[in-house]
């Protein structure tokens, strides 16, 4: 794993923005999306790109297009959000692609890849790969009447706040353990009981004792969730959640009624979020690890053993899902073939990372 450089993602991305994202909309009806959302609109990095998006939205058409957002559950329960979507209950949505994970198994190579790409190549990947084709493709093979554009990204998570030091993977088993996406099932081969409880829940679960240890975003979004006041270790690097990509689904009926101008609109707003949203995560992080200590909070990074333990347990993943679903095995082709190619590049290109 490469450190990313920042600073190449908002000049390749406002490139393409600049382009096209501004054009006006003309003699086009008004649009009104309503759009339920998976985290609530304080998160920053989680929830404020949806904020912004909306925002932007309403100023580069000239107000033919309009955003209301729904805060988790007022109108849409966010496991609830893919469907309602399709089905035109809501005509749109903002949400992971993690989250269908039962209802996809490809679904979480769309949202956060365990030792997968950074946000730069995860980009590459998804706008000049294969990977924006095999993610509409997901969701029309499975019957879903969605349109779904990438609409933020965040780099790396933490992968851990636990009570005790973890050492071993002996020092693993047994506990549960709140965890996201496919990171979720190389926690589970590790003897981890694992569950998707959503960030509102998570600290009333550990203040209960229901889960022994969690994870769930970055370190300024942990710390408002009060993380810190229950647990004292923090583990890094973000092994399952290298980047971590956010959808905007838009029911296809709706989006055949849009113009191109504003089909346009969206879209290239959307792409100027991801710059937006890693810029914003980015920035916040260091701030709030500097102060860890005075909150009790010990940093810990996963020791050699540990993390070839991971690794290796989500090789078996891969095999075994790749068995079990042929989509996620074409994802995955698709995915390790073109991250292949990617390494000659990153391997000369960066500097060494260094700790």
């Amino acid at each position: 794993m490469k450190k990313f450089a920042k600073s190449v993602i908002s000049t390749a991305v406002l490139a393409g923005v600049a382009a096209t994202a501004f054009v006006p909309v003309q003699a086009a009806d008004k649009t009104l999306l309503k759009t339920p959302i998976a985290f609530g609109s304080h998160l920053p990095a989680l929830g404020t790109p949806i904020v912004w998006v909306s925002e932007q939205l309403n100023l580069v058409s000239d107000g033919t297009i309009r955003m209301k957002i729904y805060e988790p559950g007022k109108l849409v329960a966010p496991p609830e959000i893919l469907d309602a979507v399709s089905s035109g209950k809501v005509n749109s949505g903002y949400a992971t692609a993690g989250y269908w994970q039962g209802k996809m198994p490809a679904a979480g190579f769309f949202s956060a890849v365990p030792f997968g790409p950074e946000a730069g190549e995860y980009m590459a990947w998804m706008y000049y790969g294969n990977g924006l084709k095999l993610y509409q493709e997901m969701y029309d093979t499975n019957g879903y009447n969605v349109k779904v554009i990438p609409c933020a990204i965040i780099s790396p998570e933490t992968s851990g706040w636990f009570n005790k030091e973890i050492n071993t993977p002996e020092d693993l088993k047994g506990l549960n353990m709140r965890f996201f996406g496919l990171g979720a099932s190389v926690m589970e081969k590790m003897g981890v009981s694992t569950s998707q409880l959503p960030g509102g829940e998570i600290f009333g679960a550990l203040e209960k004792g229901a889960i022994d240890a969690t994870e769930f975003s970055q370190p300024a979004i942990d710390k408002l969730l009060g993380f810190q006041k229950i647990m004292k270790y923090n583990y890094f690097p973000g092994w399952h959640q290298q980047a971590t990509i956010f959808e905007l689904l838009v029911n296809k009926d709706a989006w055949g009624k849009m113009s191109a101008g504003q089909q346009a609109t969206v879209e290239n707003t959307c792409k100027a979020s991801m710059t937006n949203s890693i810029a914003e995560g980015e920035a916040m992080q260091f701030p709030v690890m500097a102060d860890a200590k005075a909150n009790g909070v010990e940093i810990r990074y996963w020791n050699d053993t540990m993390l070839k333990a991971f690794e290796e347990k989500w090789g078996e993943v891969v095999v075994e899902k790749s068995a079990e679903d042929p989509f996620f095995k074409k994802v995955w082709d698709d995915l390790n073939t073109f991250r292949t190619g990617y390494n000659l590049w990153e391997s000369n290109a960066f500097l060494p990372r260094s700790r």
